[in-house]
C-alpha cells in the first residue's frame, strides 16, 4: 500500500520542478509582479517567511496560456 500523501501547498523547488520553469524564473518573477511583455508571475502564499504555492493555483496558471500547433500560430505567417 503507497502511504504517499500529495502536499496541496508546495516549495519553490517542488513548485519549479511541477511547472518545469526555474526557481529564478519563480523568485523573479514573484519580485517582478506581472509587468509588460514578461512572463506573468503563478500566484503564490506566504506562511511566515516560507513562499508557498498551490497546486490548484499552478494547474490553473498552466492552463492560462495558450496552446499552439506551431510557432507563428497567432500571427499569420506560415
Amino acid at each position: 500500500m503507497n502511504n504517499e500523501i500529495k502536499s496541496r501547498a508546495l516549495s519553490e523547488k517542488e513548485a519549479s520542478s511541477y511547472i518545469c520553469m526555474s526557481r529564478s524564473f519563480l523568485r523573479q518573477a514573484r519580485m517582478d509582479g506581472n509587468r509588460g511583455n514578461r512572463t506573468p508571475a503563478p500566484p503564490f502564499i506566504k506562511i511566515g517567511r516560507a513562499v508557498r504555492y498551490l497546486r490548484e493555483d499552478l494547474d490553473a496558471w498552466l492552463e492560462s496560456f495558450v496552446r499552439r500547433t506551431h510557432l507563428y500560430q497567432d500571427e499569420g505567417v506560415a
